[in-house]
């Protein structure tokens, strides 16, 4: 049971670490430090998008319209922490089981 709680949190992780690319190739996109019409910046800004949508979309149609703001990043960010959080409290439950 503890190497599944290793995945989880491995997964977790990984998780955090492609949001975080994410958010900052968006800002440096936008402040054109970085140019879509490069291949491979393009290519690892779609792959991103394509893996993040899924769960900004379904962020995004519970928030309010901001104005252009988007908190979608932000918020899933603070979801994959609680996740963290919740499965590292109970961690001695998941031991004590077996």
């Amino acid at each position: 049971m503890q190497s599944l709680f290793q995945i989880l949190m491995l997964i977790l992780d990984v998780m955090w670490f492609i949001i975080i690319a994410h958010v900052i190739m968006s800002w440096l996109i936008n402040f054109q430090v970085l140019n879509l019409r490069q291949p491979l910046v393009a290519q690892i800004w779609d792959g991103l998008s394509r893996l993040l949508e899924p769960i900004y979309g379904r962020i995004r149609r519970i928030l309010p319209p901001m104005g252009g703001l988007d908190l979608a990043p932000l918020l899933a960010l603070i979801g994959v922490y609680a996740l963290r959080i919740i499965l590292a409290n109970n961690a001695g439950a998941f031991y004590g089981a077996y």
